[in-house]
């Protein structure tokens, strides 16, 4: 049986091994000259970029993952916890370490607000509470239809979820001052919403952060992409890069083969991990396409980016591997996100700088740093080189403000990364880096499915569809997918 993967990306890469191992012959196309799709690796004057994700989080869907072929992350790559988890910079020049030592997090949080360690231990129990039912009820299963949705055991766990109230308002009820409230929900932008669209049983993040913690695989991202290439080579898969699918051949119901510059793929089965609006829009007839291209106009968006890749001739000692730099008024940097109305470069956007050199030796050479500057941006909005200088001047401005120091003067090496780019290298839908956010009408059942539903063969993995956007949540995704194959065709 035959399985083509359109995109190498976590989701591509994770369901191609899959699949070998239940059987198929599968064969991984790739747009780009490397795998890791969004996880791309940029390298210049002896720095390596991790382009894309950069937070290991929820280790547990690693684990489970890894276990379906008998082994575990531990035999691909080393993982270390970090410690601080990450640093906050606040607007009013405070400076606080979220640690891996709960107990100093209890501390951090009283000295936010009186009783906030309190609070803090029962925010995290609700959390810790709702992430055991998310994980057992709601993220491993496949949606088709709303008696899935509303099941006895989601209906039993939905009382608990809450799943009509924002996280804004899930959080002004348990936290009084600014500082405890945004760091319980700075990881929010991460997923792509905002805290007043996405449910509040997203409050699981803060279980995530503080008690599973943030980790880092030996070699970075790219260490994770690698051991699914390697991975899915033990089990025959085929990878070819530089050949992007121009179209996906339909004949009555069925995708017969995938068409790309260097010929055609003839297939029994295509998971597309390519951008999913793109797939259908672009490389589908329209009569074979689930979805027109005025249900993708409607939908909430997650944030492009902004991202500067910078080298560094010496260390920037002041920051810590995960660096949040929030402003006084983030509320406004959200409504420049997602308001149609007010979208635009933001003036005063809170923003996250990642320095993998301060854990990961292969990143720089010894005595520099490597810094990953990333601001979320709205999408579809308008990206010009001019745009990019200033806002790049802005963000520098920023940080050398509340760092006290001057890094452009260090700066060798320079890559800025925005939404033409994504457009570009991952045929993004807009410019989205993340595809759509997790809002509650575009949260399991409502997410674009997984099957196709006009071409029975045809299936989707990846951050569009359910569970969402993270590599977490790709690699869940592939899993499901690839369960429903193997099912459908053993049978």
């Amino acid at each position: 049986m035959r399985a083509v993967i359109v995109g190498a990306g976590f989701g591509g890469l994770s369901v191609a091994a899959l699949l070998a191992k239940g059987g198929f012959d599968v064969t991984v196309i790739e747009k780009n000259e490397q795998p890791g799709g969004r996880a791309s690796v940029h390298r210049d004057g002896g720095f390596t970029f991790d382009m894309g994700p950069s937070w290991y989080l929820m280790p547990d869907v690693y684990d489970r993952f890894f276990a379906e072929f008998g082994k575990s992350p531990k035999d691909y790559f080393p993982l270390a916890r970090l410690d601080p988890s990450y640093r906050v910079f606040f607007a009013d020049e405070r400076v606080a370490d979220v640690s891996a030592d709960l107990g100093k997090n209890y501390d951090l949080f009283e000295s936010f607000e009186p009783g906030g360690a309190e609070k803090l231990r029962g925010y995290l129990a609700e959390a810790e509470e709702t992430y055991g039912i998310t994980m057992s009820d709601l993220l491993y299963r496949e949606y088709r239809s709303i008696f899935d949705f509303f099941d006895r055991r989601l209906l039993a766990g939905g009382r608990k979820l809450n799943p009509l109230e924002n996280l804004e308002s899930f959080v002004k009820k348990r936290f009084s001052s600014d500082e405890a409230r945004k760091v319980v929900q700075y990881s929010i932008g991460f997923l792509g919403g905002s805290p007043r669209n996405t449910p509040s049983f997203y409050h699981i993040m803060t279980h995530i952060d503080l008690n599973m913690g943030v980790w880092y695989p030996e070699g970075g991202m790219r260490a994770v992409v690698e051991s699914l290439v390697t991975l899915g080579r033990e089990f025959g898969v085929e990878y070819r890069y530089n050949e992007p699918a121009t179209a996906i051949d339909v004949e009555g119901e069925l995708a017969r083969r995938v068409v790309t510059p260097l010929g055609a793929h003839e297939t029994d089965v295509v998971v597309v991990n390519a951008d999913y609006p793109f797939t259908e829009l672009s490389l589908l007839p329209e009569g074979s396409r689930s979805y027109p291209a005025s249900y993708w106009a409607k939908k909430v968006l997650a944030p492009s980016t902004f991202v500067a890749y910078l080298g560094v001739d010496r260390v920037v000692s002041a920051l810590a591997h995960h660096n949040i730099f929030l402003e006084p008024d983030w509320e406004e940097g959200f409504e420049t996100i997602f308001d149609p109305k007010k979208a635009a470069w933001p003036e005063s956007p809170s923003f996250y700088v990642n320095v993998p050199s301060r854990t990961d030796t292969t990143a720089a050479p010894k005595g520099t740093d490597t810094l990953f500057v990333l601001a979320p941006l709205a999408p579809g909005i308008e990206d010009t080189p001019e745009l990019r200088e200033r806002f790049y001047d802005r963000l520098m401005n920023r940080m050398e403000e509340i760092l006290g120091e001057n890094i452009r003067d260090s700066v060798v090496t320079r890559r800025i990364f925005a939404l033409s780019d994504f457009t570009d290298r991952y045929n993004a839908y807009r410019g989205t880096a993340l595809g759509l956010s997790h809002t509650l009408r575009q949260t399991a059942l409502w997410r674009p499915s997984h099957q196709s539903k006009r071409v029975r063969n045809l299936y989707y993995t990846g951050q569009y569809t359910h569970p969402g956007i993270g590599v977490p949540m790709t690699l869940i995704s592939s899993q499901i997918v690839a369960r429903e194959l193997t099912d459908r065709y053993r049978r």
